[in-house]
C-alpha cells in the first residue's frame, strides 16, 4: 500500500512559505502522493493555481485531487487547466472527482443545483477525456483544445462516491475510487472496497478499480484538542449535535506507534493507496508522521 500525504489547505493561516515547506517536505519523505481538494467558502487556496504551483515546487511525487467539484465547472476549460498541470508535472497527475457535500459552493460559482448529480459529472469526464485523446469537441473549431496532456488519453479519473448507486455509474467511466474513511477504520476501508470491486464486475469491467482511502490524523499529546478544533471548523454546515458527534469520534488521534499500527491494518486490506489528512497546519506534522511511516 502507497501512503500519500494532503495539503492543510482547509487550516487557517496558510502561506507562501507555509505552501513550500508542506509541498517540499512531502516530496522528499517516504509519501506516494500530494493531495489537494477544494472548498469555496474556506481559507482554502484555489484548487487548479495551487495545482500548478504544486507541479513545479515538487519533482517525484504524484498530484491529486481529492477532489474537485467536477460538476459546477466547464468541463472544457477544466480539461485543458488539468492538462497544462499534467505537462507541468511531466505526468504526474491523477484526477479525483466527485459532487461535493456543500450546496454553497455551487450557488458560489453561478451553478444550478440541478446539476449537482452524478450523471452530469460522468458527462464531464467523457467531455474532458475527448479532449485529452486529441478528439474534436466543438463542431467546426479551427484547432483542437490543447495542450494535450503527457498520460496518453490523460490522467487517471478516480471517482469520490459512495453507495450502490454511485459505484454503479462510476464503474462505467472510472478507474478506481477516490475514498474516504470518516471513522480511520480499516474495516470501514475494506467494506467500501469490496463493493467497488463488487460494482466493477457488474459492470462487466476486465480489471478491479483502484481503489485509495483516507482519514484525518493528529499526532501527541494533544492530539485530542486538535483533532476536534479541525472537524468542529471542517462540519460548519452540520447541525450542533451532529457535528459534535463528528469532531469527538472521527478520524485517528494517538501517538505514533498507534498510526503506525493503523497503517498496518489498512495496509492488510489489500488497497492500492491511503492518503493522511493532517488537521495542523504546522509543517513539522510531516516530520512527525514520517516516523510512522518509515518504520513500516
Amino acid at each position: 500500500m502507497k501512503i500519500g500525504m494532503t495539503l492543510p489547505v482547509t487550516e487557517p493561516g496558510w502561506t507562501r512559505d507555509i505552501l513550500m515547506q508542506w509541498a517540499q517536505k512531502v516530496d522528499q519523505g517516504p509519501y506516494s502522493c500530494l493531495a489537494l481538494g477544494e472548498r469555496i467558502f474556506f481559507p482554502s487556496p484555489e484548487l487548479m493555481t495551487t495545482l500548478g504551483a504544486c507541479a513545479v515546487l515538487t519533482e517525484r511525487v504524484k498530484l491529486v485531487t481529492t477532489v474537485i467539484i467536477l460538476p459546477m465547472h466547464n468541463p472544457v476549460l477544466t480539461a485543458k487547466q488539468l492538462a497544462t498541470v499534467d505537462v507541468l508535472s511531466e505526468g504526474r497527475l491523477v484526477v479525483g472527482v466527485g459532487t461535493g457535500g456543500r450546496d454553497e459552493d455551487y450557488l458560489a460559482t453561478g451553478t444550478n443545483l440541478s446539476q449537482k448529480r452524478i450523471s452530469v459529472m460522468a458527462s464531464h469526464v467523457d467531455t474532458m477525456r475527448k479532449i485529452w485523446r486529441g478528439e474534436q469537441v466543438v463542431d467546426d473549431a479551427l484547432r483542437l483544445v490543447e495542450p494535450l496532456p503527457v498520460q496518453k488519453n490523460g490522467p487517471p479519473i478516480l471517482a469520490g462516491v459512495m453507495g450502490p448507486k454511485g459505484l454503479a455509474s462510476a464503474a462505467n467511466w472510472a478507474d478506481g475510487i477516490s475514498g474516504m474513511s470518516v471513522s480511520a477504520q480499516a474495516a470501514d476501508a475494506e467494506q467500501s472496497m469490496q463493493l467497488a470491486n463488487t460494482a466493477w464486475l457488474q459492470a462487466g469491467q476486465k480489471t478491479t478499480p483502484q481503489f485509495n482511502s483516507a482519514f484525518w490524523f493528529a499526532l501527541g499529546d494533544n492530539a485530542d484538542q486538535q483533532m476536534q478544533t479541525h472537524l468542529t471548523r471542517y462540519f460548519n454546515w452540520l447541525d450542533p449535535g451532529s457535528r459534535d458527534a463528528m469532531a469527538k469520534h472521527a478520524g485517528f488521534r494517538g501517538s505514533v506507534k498507534d498510526l503506525k499500527d493503523r497503517l498496518k491494518a489498512f495496509a492488510d486490506t489489500g488497497m492500492d493507496e491511503l492518503v493522511l489528512i493532517p488537521t495542523s497546519i504546522d509543517p513539522n506534522e510531516v516530520d512527525r508522521a514520517n516516523e510512522a511511516i518509515a518504520s513500516l
